[in-house]
């Protein structure tokens, strides 16, 4: 039976020396028993604690109330015979190794007991105290090893339908978008032209407030896609969280205590800074209703450094300096069923219209756009901790964004060149622009774009372009724009997601751009920020 007590050698031994190793040996034959005993004592003294019974059903008792680390299991008993002992053994501690101990030298009988589950095969009379103790060693590393690729296996599988689901999010994000800008766009121009006391003004206002709730989701499905396109920055996570302290507290209510650790040596991360804002939001809510008596919100921060040994037994991430953001609450927790989905797009175990269940799904994907990683750790009354970790740069803070925009909507007389296929969308587009004074004209594919750029005996100051146009792209129709006249500057919009648009090269530094759907203040505001330049 050498070949299986000798097997897999290569594998890198993790239990270390101080390590105590609990053995459960079921063996009715009093001297045998006591012959295992005496060889883990004498080779390895102190390295192992040894619980003896004679009967499977005892084993099975003894595993239901300890833990262990390995099962030594003969395989003639009072009540169990043959492969049926290591069969019950394995289906009540599937994650325990368990080595077969018998008098019989039977490489059949040997290669069958493997098959069942048990790790490795040994023949009494025929070992030692280092050959029981280094096949004890070899099973539990290929058992843990075993584990881990199991664990693996889940995390891919869970990361693979993640995608899937972000994928279609992103497919029908075009035109979702388009109808989005249109629908919003047009309740925003109707509101501005109808004085307060007519009737219809209602209506309108509710045709508005269902069109941002509709943004809303379409942006929480691409976050969680990993398709919305994001305005990094290099930020200080610190920062963030001491802005929105206030917030924070009046968000989880008097009854949850929030407590707040922050690194005073904290790292910098690269991400936009909106986004992990919502990512913090989003936890925040999510730990306050697991504390509907009330409870403790912990947020920490810290520079970590993530080991070989870490990223070894964790998907999709590589070792190196991050920065952790961690988010505990001391609630009701999750079981492991519910764990395993709480990432899922409209997962919820909330009552019918209490959630979406993209919160955090939209935390997902944020945190993986941001080319981090996130985790979850709990159990059923014991609370919840969330792990982020972002990598952390070396390049300086940029100053956070001034969010505090002019109230009144900038205006113009410039002369603007819209280029959009789709005709609600374009419509929309100068309508809004007319209305603020500029000069408007309009083209729906490239070659009337370029026609009236010929025939057009003024400036063109601006050229508005969707992305992607039929015949060519937004960036090749500006290309040829140019062969005929260079007396404009340009503004992308698109609804695509982010992966369309780099295609088309668009998000690269300097370029300008707006997302699609836009309100018609943002519309306004970016087309006079793009002139001014």
């Amino acid at each position: 039976m050498s070949d299986f007590r000798t097997m897999n050698k290569s594998f890198k031994i993790r239990n270390p020396e101080s390590e105590i190793i609990r053995v459960l040996l079921i063996e009715d034959n009093p001297g045998d028993a006591r012959l295992v005993k005496e060889m883990l004592v004498e080779t390895e003294p102190n390295k192992f604690n040894l619980e003896h019974v004679e009967r499977i059903s005892e084993g099975l008792t003894c595993l239901s109330q300890d833990s262990f680390h390995v099962i030594l299991l003969d395989l003639s008993l009072p009540d169990s015979h043959g492969l049926e002992a290591v069969d019950r053994v394995c289906n009540v501690a599937p994650q325990l190794p368990v080595l077969v101990l018998t008098s019989l030298d039977d490489e059949r009988l040997a290669i069958r007991a493997v098959q069942e589950g048990a790790q490795d095969y040994l023949v009494k009379g025929q070992m030692d105290g280092k050959l029981l103790i280094r096949a004890i060693r070899y099973a539990t590393e290929r058992k843990r090893a075993e584990r881990e690729i199991v664990a693996l296996q889940e995390q891919l599988f869970q990361s693979q339908k993640m995608e899937a689901v972000g994928r279609l999010a992103g497919g029908i994000a075009h035109d979702f978008n388009n109808l989005l800008t249109v629908i919003k766009g047009f309740a925003e121009l109707s509101l501005d032209e109808l004085s307060e006391e007519v009737s219809l003004r209602v209506n309108l206002l509710e045709v508005k407030r269902a069109s941002e709730q509709a943004i809303n989701l379409t942006r929480q499905l691409l976050a969680f896609g990993r398709r919305q396109i994001f305005e990094m920055e290099v930020v200080d996570l610190n920062t963030i969280l001491q802005d929105l302290e206030k917030m924070l507290r009046r968000i989880i209510g008097e009854d949850i205590e929030m407590v707040i650790f922050l690194d005073e040596k904290l790292g910098r991360v690269k991400t936009d800074p909106a986004q992990i804002e919502q990512v913090i939001l989003n936890l925040a809510v999510n730990a306050r209703d697991a504390m509907p008596s009330g409870g403790i919100l912990t947020i920490e921060t810290a520079n970590a450094e993530l080991t070989e040994e870490y990223t070894r037994t964790h998907v999709s991430i590589t070792s190196g300096s991050y920065v952790m953001l961690s988010v505990s609450d001391t609630g009701c927790g999750m079981t492991p069923e519910i764990k395993e989905r709480i990432f899922d797009p409209f997962f919820t175990t909330k009552e019918k219209g209490k959630g979406t269940g993209l919160g955090l799904s939209t935390v997902y994907g944020i945190v993986k756009q941001s080319k981090g990683n996130i985790w979850v750790y709990s159990e059923p009354g014991k609370g919840a901790t969330f792990k982020i970790y972002l990598p952390r740069v070396d390049e300086s803070a940029e100053e956070l964004r001034d969010k505090m925009e002019i109230k009144e909507v900038p205006h113009g007389v410039e002369t603007i060149l819209i280029a959009e296929d789709d005709k609600a969308v374009r419509n929309l587009a100068v309508q809004a622009l007319k209305r603020q004074g500029y000069s408007v004209l309009e083209a729906h594919d490239a070659d009337e774009v370029l026609d009236l750029c010929k025939q057009q005996k003024g400036p063109i100051h601006l050229i508005l372009t969707d992305v992607v146009m039929p015949q060519m792209s937004g960036r090749q129709l500006v290309e040829n724009i140019k062969q005929v006249r260079e007396d404009f500057k340009v503004l992308y919009m698109s609804g695509y997601t982010d992966d369309a648009i780099v295609h088309h090269g668009v998000l690269e530094k300097g370029v300008n751009f707006i997302p699609k759907p836009f309100t018609i203040d943002r519309l306004a505001r970016k087309v006079r920020e793009v002139l001014d330049e």
